[in-house]
């Protein structure tokens, strides 16, 4: 981005939209969504399928020790949304960190950023409609059907949601949000009446005595703890959503900032607080990873239909979750394709302003989801989870040495940081950088998902390098230049 772009976008008054935008992605789109949406979209993100259907699988396999997890993580990802909040308030962006990385990094650093979370977000997509084939197979009327004919159904519905406007999106997304908080508060409510009461829970009394007859707080040790990270870390992935709404908000300054500061005691009582009061009702071995454990509990307790409804609320959260993806990717993929790195249709946008092309190529990739469930669907859910870890790792990663690279620059006086800042920088972006790196580098001790998602990385990267070769006289051209060394 030129120095002249960048002047323009700060000299800009905060509460309207520059004449011409700094990135050229950012065109063309309306400005419908409200505070009360951006606000849900933030606390919805948070609040998706690794809670409602993962948490099952690592407290059967990490135990009550996961809330520990739950809360390390969720301290990172906090400092990834507040770096990316004050950059969010620097130039509101649709094309988010992939702008960014144009930015700060170069159109390289843009090229990797959206692509890596363009995987992660199609991997996603893949884990949601495989989470959504699990919960409606939860009723005896589905499980006749194939997992992969459930998971197809899912895809068209939410496509058919998602290209009618972004109003609507975020009206969905602002009641699916609500479903979801409104649905973990009464949880929360008939945990604490059952830990109160002293109600049996499938034959076992709640409370201290749950974890410390049952081996206690790490009752497999703390290595599958730490194996649980990489999934913690992908219930956490949608929280980045905030910066790519903000491009569609009419005062994100007034917006961003209540936004992100509501996120880190959201996550201590929803994330944290539901898996301690589900260690504190049954053992980790009770749960499992092809039911909600909050499904597990409510059917249990002997309420008739109790299990049924939460398991239609979980079945809203995992819609929730592709719907999120299919539209950020869209975003995210036209600001790419403006530049040149991305295929031109994926900047198409139809009458409502939806970029439709970067939607229909998320959900193109979401179908070979569906062939996994027809092949492996016993195993789908966890080795997409796994490859979408990858996605998100390397997109906060990124977005941490946006900042880094930002603030250095504010310092040479090249630019002005807004009031909203990442608190200890730079101490904060390198530990931060640090711990993603090394929950990366710990899936090696998985032998059986972690490290083969590991040994994709090689060719990821083999993907990226030969994909940048085949874009880059398309990104030179856009930018009015040929790249370096090539014939004039």
């Amino acid at each position: 981005m030129s120095k002249d772009a960048v002047d323009t976008a700060q000299a800009a008054p905060p509460t309207l939209a520059a004449p011409t935008p700094a990135d050229a992605g950012d065109a063309g789109y309306s400005k419908d969504l409200k505070a009360r949406h951006v606000n849900m979209i933030a606390i919805g993100g948070a609040i998706g399928t690794g809670l409602f259907l993962g948490a099952g699988g690592r407290l059967h396999n990490a135990g009550p020790a996961l809330a520990i997890a739950y809360l390390v993580c969720g301290i990172f990802a906090f400092f990834v949304v507040r770096a990316l909040g004050e950059l969010v308030l620097y130039r509101p962006s649709s094309g988010s960190f992939v702008s960014y990385a144009r930015e700060f990094l170069g159109e390289k650093g843009a090229y990797v950023a959206g692509w890596m979370y363009f995987l992660n977000w199609s991997t996603t997509g893949i884990a949601d409609i495989t989470a959504i084939a699990l919960y409606t197979h939860y009723w005896s009327a589905f499980t006749d059907i194939p997992q992969w004919v459930l998971a197809l159904i899912a895809l068209a519905v939410v496509l058919a949601v998602n290209l009618i406007s972004v109003k609507i999106f975020g009206e969905m997304e602002f009641w699916f949000a609500i479903i979801k908080v409104a649905t973990l508060v009464a949880f929360m409510f008939v945990g604490i009446f059952l830990l109160a009461t002293q109600h049996e829970v499938g034959g076992t009394t709640p409370g201290l005595s749950v974890i410390t007859d049952h081996g206690g707080v790490l009752p497999h040790g703390l290595m599958p703890v730490v194996l649980v990270m990489q999934g913690v870390i992908f219930a956490y992935a949608a929280l980045e959503l905030v910066g790519v709404a903000a491009g569609e908000t009419a005062e994100p300054e007034k917006i961003v900032p209540r936004a992100v500061n509501s996120i880190m005691w959201r996550v201590g009582l929803f994330y944290v607080g539901s898996v301690v009061l589900l260690a504190l009702l049954l053992p980790g071995s009770v749960y499992s990873a092809d039911e909600s454990p909050f499904v597990t509990v409510l059917s249990k307790i002997g309420v008739e239909g109790a299990g049924d409804v939460m398991n239609l609320v979980v079945l809203t959260a995992a819609m929730s979750s592709l719907n999120s993806g299919l539209y950020s990717t869209g975003r995210i993929l036209r600001s790419m394709a403006m530049a040149g790195s991305a295929p031109q249709f994926t900047a198409r946008m139809n009458r409502s302003q939806v970029p439709y092309g970067g939607i229909l190529l998320t959900c193109a990739v979401c179908v070979l989801g569906v062939g996994l469930n027809f092949l492996m669907p016993s195993q789908a859910f966890e080795i997409v989870l796994n490859v979408a870890s990858l996605g998100i790792i390397s997109t906060w990663v990124i977005i941490m040495i946006c900042h880094l690279v930002f603030v250095r620059r504010a310092k040479a006086g090249l630019l002005a940081r807004p009031s909203f800042r990442l608190p200890g920088s730079p101490v904060t972006e390198i530990v931060t950088i640090a711990f993603l790196l090394a929950v990366l580098g710990l899936m090696w001790n998985d032998p059986e998902v972690g490290r083969k998602t590991l040994l994709l990385v090689p060719v990821i990267a083999a993907m990226l390098v030969a994909g940048w070769f085949g874009v880059r006289r398309r990104v030179a051209k856009t930018q009015g230049q040929q790249p370096a060394g090539s014939p004039e």
